[in-house]
């Protein structure tokens, strides 16, 4: 047994299944195991490594800031977070930014900003107006607000009782989602795509309807893009593709490009229900952090990488589709937009996982029967060849009754 694998086993919480392989190195879209063997990365650290591993624009920002101040808490200003929170909002819209840590913390803040809402339209009184209504398997985090509001079991099993105040309404389902609304809601919180449930998203037409049913109502449309947002559908924002504006956004995951950042978009006409003292963080938005997400933006403005993903994503999409058409008992549907894809099976596709990164591909899974594929947004046209080429083999030409490659 290997030194590595040892200390896992031996000093780790075992809060999390053993991992398959040691990653020691990244390059792009490749990275190597401590065997020295390359792998094609299409899971990217769960949507995190969208400029692909060690950008070298990336890693001289981290390492020029690094190497001047790294932290210095919100007691005081730093220059890479201004820069950041400005770039942010040219982006998004109208607004103000809080920086913090991922997205569990990301939509934490938002949970909160719809609780502070809910008191503003009582007048100041608290606890009258605070139900938040999110969607059925949705994932919005591990912590007891965002737990609260991911209604799988697996997530809430072992932590109830359940922070209390939550709702849910069946995706893309106007209906499910408006009889549930009363007098003691605050917001309505969904995910663009959901993306631990199989990639599911919000229709244009539903979010447009969301939008409507907030404004008649009074309500924060809130929206977590935790997972789908930073170009990854090939908008900044997925819910940019419906022409609506959020009151409210999550992010992280990309907007790092490996970096612990999260961030919330609050729009002008909310911002001020944040006072001083009414939220905060240690680490949130601290220089090193900040400059590595200034160094994402400005690669993905310098290289057009927006532009890239609309470019190569719906010839790679198709071709998903026609694999898809040759295993129709396999393989059962593509879903997804840009650089976000789902692709589902009609059976278990953990032993596909396996057989995958065996191949040389890695990859996740997202609920049941789906398997994710997240390239890098630097993804070239051969690169997502050399994906497919590794999913046709697996898909077509493994048997998963071969227990040698499980």
């Amino acid at each position: 047994m290997s030194n590595e694998t040892t200390d896992y086993e031996a000093y780790l919480l075992g809060n999390y299944a053993k991992p398959a392989l040691t990653l020691v190195r990244g390059r792009g879209l490749r990275v190597w195991d401590a065997a020295g063997r390359e792998y094609l990365d299409f899971a990217a650290g769960i949507a995190v490594t969208g400029l692909g591993h060690c950008h070298p624009k990336w890693v001289a920002r981290v390492q020029e800031q690094a190497a001047t101040l790294a932290h210095c808490s919100n007691y005081y200003r730093n220059l890479p977070q201004g820069k950041l929170a400005k770039a942010l909002v040219e982006h998004i819209g109208p607004g103000r930014i809080f920086f913090c840590n991922s997205g569990t913390e990301a939509n934490e803040a938002l949970l909160k900003l719809a609780r502070l809402h809910g008191r503003a339209r009582e007048n100041g009184v608290e606890g009258k107006r605070y139900k938040v209504i999110c969607a059925k398997n949705a994932f919005h985090g591990r912590s007891f607000g965002s737990m609260a509001a991911t209604p799988q079991e697996k997530i809430q099993n072992g932590f109830r009782p359940m922070l209390e105040g939550f709702a849910f309404g069946e995706l893309n389902n106007l209906a499910s989602f408006a009889a549930l609304v009363d007098e003691q809601t605050a917001a309505i919180f969904v995910e663009t795509i959901q993306g631990e449930s199989g990639i599911h998203a919000c229709t244009p037409e539903f979010l447009r309807d969301l939008r409507e049913l907030c404004d008649k109502h009074q309500l924060l449309l809130m929206i977590d893009e935790v997972q789908c947002g930073i170009g990854r559908t090939g908008k900044f924002l997925a819910c940019q593709h419906t022409g609506i504006h959020a009151d409210a956004v999550g992010l992280a995951k990309g907007v790092g490009g490996g970096a612990p950042l999260g961030a919330v978009w609050i729009a002008e006409k909310y911002a001020p229900l944040f006072i001083p003292g009414s939220h905060g963080t240690t680490f949130g938005g601290n220089p090193l952090v900040c400059a590595a997400g200034l160094a994402v933006l400005e690669v993905m403005q310098d290289e057009k990488l927006i532009e890239n993903v609309n470019r190569l994503a719906p010839e790679f999409h198709a071709k998903l589709s026609r694999l898809v058409a040759e295993v129709p008992k396999l393989l059962m549907q593509v879903r997804g937009q840009g650089f976000m894809i789902g692709l589902q099976l009609s059976t278990d596709p953990a032993p596909y996982v396996t057989a995958l990164r065996e191949a040389g591909l890695l990859v996740v899974s997202s609920g049941s029967n789906t398997i994710r594929l997240l390239p890098a947004l630097t993804a070239t046209a051969t690169d997502l060849d050399a994906a497919l080429a590794i999913l046709r083999q697996v898909f077509i030409n493994w048997k998963p009754a071969d227990q040698s490659r499980v």
